[in-house]
């Protein structure tokens, strides 16, 4: 990609004379490792032809949801020399987020909000931008460049890559059938980072699929968002309707959603490879005390600045307390606890009407028919905004 942008570094510096590809690249894990880095592996731009096709094959599908910004220029993300054309490796690296417990069990704690593993911490770009920086740097001022200088360019989540095919390319694991990476090691905790180089670096042999029969990740998905293995459809997965999706939760998957506010872990959790996951290691990525297990009647009663202050540096701050606030009432229709019925009912005050209509259905789960229908009558009539009277029409 030309230029800079969020995400994508291009550094350039001085060399050594010494630089064998081989010693190179050995050299390079162990500064990777000495970063930080759980693992490392290197492939070449052309190892993802199949992974692109299937990739078009899902924007085409409409699999992508309201996701449009993965169906922009799609030759940058199905080969990386659409992205950068003088790329000739790909080095990926993985940095360990493995839980500290079950991240199931909080899905039977109903008046608790379940927030994905990935979201409990610091915001891992941040960490891993850094790093890959570093890396970068390490990498441009080592190596020996005859022709012309050594260019790198680094990608955190931000950029057009495919970075699970890349990383299954490059040994570091494969993508099960619930479409995310799976390693050996680590099971299915791994951030993912990329440095492209316009060094030639030995490669890596491309890992091979470990699932077998197993379907415990699509067996175990609440709104059957896998329609075959490999395959997924993100409108109907959780962490999209709860993260990506900007508007009311359909009605269909609300009850599905559980206590699940942010994101889901259920198909990460499933898989049988976690019995070799290891517990990560950055603090800076555990799991903060209040985010393990939230109330949901504490976190119904936030306002902007409070939700700020709860979620700085943390993932959850991205998606703004009008979907947050939506993803809570929804848990909250779902806890059967009546009492957190006062919570919704003060929310159907709230300025915003994402956040009027969840109160809405939530308090449709909770509150006696007769009590809700006598509520419904007064309510409907002062609400100026025609989704929130469609929510109470609905809940009749």
């Amino acid at each position: 990609m030309a230029g800079r942008r969020a995400g994508v570094t291009d550094l350039r510096g001085p060399r050594l004379l010494n630089s064998d590809p081989t010693e190179l690249k050995t050299a390079l894990a162990n500064e990777a490792r000495a970063l930080g880095f759980d693992c490392i592996g290197i492939t070449e731009p052309g190892t993802i032809e199949s992974a692109g096709q299937h990739f078009l094959e899902f924007i085409a599908s409409g699999g992508h949801g309201d996701m449009d910004w993965l169906a922009a220029q799609p030759e940058r993300r199905v080969d990386p020399r659409g992205l950068w054309q003088d790329v000739r490796s790909v080095i990926m690296l993985g940095v360990n987020y493995g839980p500290d417990q079950d991240p199931l069990a909080i899905l039977q704690q109903r008046t608790r909000a379940a927030i994905s593993v990935y979201a409990q911490g610091d915001d891992y770009h941040d960490l891993i931008k850094k790093r890959l920086k570093m890396l970068a740097r390490w990498l441009v001022a080592t190596a020996t460049c005859e022709v012309k200088p050594c260019e790198v360019k680094v990608f955190v989540d931000t950029a057009a890559v495919m970075e699970k095919p890349l990383a299954q390319a490059a040994h570091l694991g494969w993508q099960g059938k619930h479409t995310n990476l799976v390693s050996r090691e680590f099971g299915s905790w791994l951030f993912l980072g990329a440095i492209y180089t316009t060094l030639e670096l030995p490669r890596d042999d491309s890992e091979i699929d470990h699932c077998g029969s197993c379907r415990a990740c699509l067996d175990i998905c609440p709104t059957a968002a896998f329609p075959a293995p490999y395959r997924l459809d993100a409108r109907r997965c959780i962490s999209y309707l709860t993260i990506e999706n900007k508007g009311p939760i359909p009605r269909e998957f609300r009850k599905s959603i559980g206590n699940r506010i942010y994101g889901c872990d259920d198909c990460l959790a499933a898989c049988p490879w976690n019995k070799f996951a290891q517990e990560g290691r950055e603090a800076k990525l555990a799991a903060r005390d209040a985010l393990r297990a939230p109330g949901l009647a504490e976190l119904a009663r936030l306002g902007d600045a409070a939700f700020r202050a709860l979620f700085t540096k943390s993932p959850v701050k991205r998606i703004g307390r009008d979907r947050f606030l939506r993803n809570v009432l929804i848990a909250i229709g779902n806890s059967g606890d009546a009492a957190l019925a006062d919570e919704a009912r003060r929310l159907l005050e709230d300025e915003s009407a994402l956040v009027r209509g969840a109160a809405v259905w939530a308090l449709a789960q909770l509150m006696p028919d007769e009590e809700f229908a006598a509520l419904r009558t007064e309510a409907i009539a002062g609400e100026s905004d025609e989704s929130v009277r469609e929510e109470w029409r609905a809940a009749s």
